[in-house]
């Protein structure tokens, strides 16, 4: 495998829209149920502008030109926020546990620095073991729990709320 962690580029809204549609089908643990992400290509545009030419980041994770994972960070807009930046992330099924989400994390911390953001966070469901495991590796720590935070499969799940502060 020759993964290749880069920033997003401009012209590839609709490969990270597919890529974010194809993880809603293979995982519970993103957001999205499947087919429940409406194809919104100039809101996905308008994210990669914000990474491109503003204060937020958006990596992916490649392979063979292939769209295989990716990691947005947004940056609090306020004063008193701006310090911090919410971090989603996700790789597809058959590319995990091959250290890409290390090296995405890694990535981001470098970004982190260089833009003078102290707080990073994050929210994880409580039985995403693999992921939350990732995040204490990085250097993220539980902050508390969000007690019955969705509903999959008509059951409540909780997630942690994670930071890690530079």
């Amino acid at each position: 495998m020759d993964i290749i962690i880069r920033p997003v580029a401009e012209n590839q809204a609709e490969a990270v829209w597919q890529l974010m549609y194809a993880l809603d089908f293979e995982t519970k643990y993103m957001m999205y149920e499947p087919g429940e992400r409406s194809k919104d290509i100039q809101r996905v545009k308008d994210v990669i502008y914000k990474s491109v030419h503003g204060d937020n980041l958006l990596l992916v994770a490649e392979n063979k030109g292939e769209l295989i994972g990716y990691l947005s960070a947004e940056r609090g807009r306020c004063k008193r926020v701006h310090h911090s930046a919410h971090i989603v992330a996700g790789i597809r099924a058959a590319y995990q546990n091959h250290g890409i989400g290390s090296k995405l994390f890694i990535e981001l911390d470098n970004w982190a620095k260089k833009n003078h953001i102290t707080r990073l966070e994050l929210t994880v469901m409580c039985q995403n073991e693999a992921a939350k495991h990732l995040y204490e590796k990085r250097g993220f720590v539980v902050e508390g729990v969000k007690k019955q935070s969705m509903i999959i499969d008509g059951e409540y799940i909780d997630e942690y709320y994670m930071s890690k502060l530079f």
